[in-house]
């Protein structure tokens, strides 16, 4: 009994369907063997990094981060970090880190208020000159270090309230930074974003360590191998502790 021409066609073609199939998943393994072989690779650089680090350092600090992943955040609010800035004396806190970064200040009559000044934006590594209230209103934001839709991702939904309040009005948490920076950055962590002004990245990720450890928060791989990765060239780049 002979197998017509059609029937012949059509298991030829079921057969190439199988070989298409099979060279898939058979590239699918390899491919996610050497993903993960890369990764297993570079925990190990980074752990090598890390145990040579001098303590007190921020790189010695890294190593006592958890590593996990980023829990879920389809739930944050900034409002789960306190309505707004805390007050702070007769100020809010907004207008103590200005007071603190902005140079040349000159206040309001409320002896808060930044009307003009001089900001250094360690993001961009720009002078930025502020002739007045508005200028400093629109050209600079207050940046929290670690954003808070990271920190809420990295362990801070195990805080209390009032834990997370404290965090997000930090002086350690915060810095004064150009407004254009700060919208860049957004919510990224260290592994998706860094200052263009290199002399800044050891400082900037030592103070992301630094609110990470005093809030009892964890990394994620790829964030702990970037951090390692820019502490590697200064490694005896001090903890911050305010």
């Amino acid at each position: 009994m002979h197998i017509n021409q059609p029937m012949k066609m059509k298991n030829k073609k079921l057969a190439r369907k199988l070989l298409v199939w099979s060279i898939c998943v058979a590239l699918a393994v390899v491919i996610g063997y050497l993903v993960q072989y890369q990764q297993s690779d570079q925990i190990n650089k980074t752990n090598e990094v890390i145990q040579q680090a001098p303590t007190g350092t921020a790189l010695s600090a890294l190593g006592k981060l958890p590593v996990q992943e980023r829990a879920d955040g389809a739930d944050y609010e900034r409002d789960l970090f306190g309505s707004g800035w805390a007050s702070w004396r007769e100020c809010n806190v907004r207008q103590k880190i200005l007071n603190r970064d902005v140079k040349n200040v000159q206040l309001a009559t409320n002896g808060c208020t930044v009307i003009s000044g001089t900001l250094f934006d360690p993001y961009t590594g720009e002078e930025i000159e502020l002739t007045n209230k508005s200028a400093v209103s629109h050209k600079v934001q207050i940046d929290h270090v670690v954003a808070l839709s990271n920190a809420w991702q990295t362990g801070a939904q195990n805080l209390t309230e009032d834990e997370r309040k404290e965090l997000a009005n930090d002086d350690l948490e915060l810095i004064a930074v150009s407004s254009g920076a700060n919208n860049d950055k957004s919510d990224a962590d260290a592994s998706e974003w860094l200052p263009s002004y290199e002399p800044f990245r050891c400082p900037y990720v030592a103070r992301q360590i630094a609110v990470k450890l005093k809030y009892n928060l964890w990394v994620t791989v790829e964030e702990r191998n970037a951090m390692a990765s820019v502490l590697k060239t200064c490694p005896d780049e001090p903890l911050p502790t305010s």
